[in-house]
C-alpha cells in the first residue's frame, strides 16, 4: 500500500457541491484537479454541462475540461487514457491529482485500472448494431440486452443506446456478459493509495438544488447556447448532443415540445440521474460517504475531515 502513488476522489450526485469543495481541497494539499464528467471535456458546452469558469477555479490546474469538439467521441476508453496522462504529469510537478466527477463508471476505470483490451472497437460489428437500432428502435437492443445479459440491462437505461450497443458487442464477441467481466475487474486491487470520498445530502434538498440549478441554467442563457451548437452543425445525434439539458432543448427548438416541457423533463431526467449515480457508488467499494449534515452543513468541517483522512495515507 506504501508504494502506490496517492489519489484523492471526490464524487457524488450532481448539483451536491462538488466544485467549490474540490478546489479548497486542492489548495489546501497541494492538488490538481481532473475531471470525471462525461459533458464538461466538450468545448462550446458551458451552461448545460454547469462547467467550471476560470474564475471558480481560482489557480487550481484543470484537466480534461473544454478539450474536445462536440464532435469528437468521449467514451471510459478516451477518459483512462486522458486521465493516466494528467495523473503522471501532476505527479512530476510534486502535486496529488484529485479526480473530481460524478461518472462512477470513469472514477472506477482508471481507480482500479480496468482492462479494456476485450473491448477495442470492431466498426462492422457496430454498424449492424446501430442500423438494428435505426429500423427497430432502441427498446428492441434493450430487449435482447436483457436476454444476454440481464445485469447490464437493469443498469444501463433503455434510452442509452450507445451503453447498450457496447454491452451486446461485448457479448458478441466474447460469449460472455460485459457485467461479468466488469465484476471480475472490479474485484481488481486499486492502483492507487486512495481515498475515495462520496458527497451527499438528503434527496429532498438535493432535489431542490437540482431544480434551481435547472433555472439558473434557462435564466443564463442555455437555449441561445444550444442554438448556437446546433448552427455550428452539431447534430442530435451525436453523442455529445444527447447529454442531459441539451436533447430536452434540441427537441423544442425542433417544436417537439414546448419550452415548459422541456425544463420539467430536464428537472425530471437530472433527478433521476442523480439517484442513479447514489446507486452505483452505494455498491463500489472503500467508499467514504460524507453525508453533509453529519457535519451540520459546514463545509470547513468537511474540509478539515478530508484533509485529515488525506494525512492518514
Amino acid at each position: 500500500m506504501q508504494s502506490k502513488r496517492k489519489l484523492l476522489i471526490l464524487t457524488g450526485p450532481t448539483a451536491v457541491g462538488k466544485t467549490s469543495l474540490s478546489i479548497d481541497l486542492a489548495k489546501s494539499i497541494g492538488g490538481e484537479i481532473i475531471s470525471a464528467d462525461s459533458m464538461q471535456v466538450y468545448k462550446y458546452m458551458d451552461i448545460g454541462s454547469a462547467k467550471i469558469t476560470p474564475e471558480e477555479m481560482e489557480g487550481i490546474p484543470h484537466h480534461l475540461i473544454d478539450v474536445l469538439e462536440p464532435r469528437q467521441e468521449f467514451n471510459v476508453f478516451r477518459f483512462q487514457e486522458m486521465a493516466k496522462e494528467a495523473i503522471e504529469k501532476i505527479y512530476c510537478r510534486g502535486h496529488v491529482p484529485i479526480v473530481v466527477g460524478g461518472t462512477g463508471f470513469y472514477i472506477q476505470a482508471l481507480l482500479y485500472d480496468i482492462d479494456f483490451a476485450k473491448q477495442e472497437d470492431h466498426a462492422a460489428l457496430r454498424q449492424r448494431l446501430e442500423e438494428t437500432a435505426r429500423e427497430k428502435g432502441g427498446e428492441f437492443l434493450h430487449d435482447w440486452l436483457k436476454k444476454v445479459d440481464p445485469a447490464s440491462a437493469a443498469a444501463i437505461h433503455p434510452n442509452n443506446c450507445k451503453r447498450v450497443i457496447r454491452a451486446l458487442e461485448f457479448y458478441e464477441l466474447n460469449g460472455a456478459p460485459i457485467s461479468q467481466h466488469n465484476r471480475e475487474q472490479r474485484q481488481k486491487e486499486a492502483a492507487y493509495c486512495h481515498r475515495y470520498f462520496v458527497l451527499n445530502e438528503d434527496r429532498e434538498t438535493l432535489y431542490q438544488k437540482i431544480d434551481r440549478r435547472v433555472e439558473k441554467m434557462m435564466e443564463k442563457g442555455l437555449v441561445d447556447e444550444v442554438k448556437k451548437l446546433k448552427e455550428m452543425g452539431y447534430e442530435r445525434s451525436l453523442v455529445s448532443m444527447q447529454g442531459l439539458g441539451y436533447k430536452e432543448i434540441l427537441a423544442y427548438l425542433d417544436g417537439e415540445c414546448t419550452l415548459e416541457e422541456a425544463v420539467f423533463s430536464i428537472k425530471r431526467d437530472t433527478r433521476h440521474f442523480a439517484k442513479r449515480q447514489l446507486t452505483w457508488f452505494r455498491r463500489e467499494r472503500d467508499v467514504i460517504w460524507i453525508a453533509k449534515k453529519d457535519f451540520a452543513y459546514d463545509p470547513n468541517k468537511i474540509l478539515n475531515y478530508m484533509i485529515e483522512e488525506f494525512d492518514k495515507m
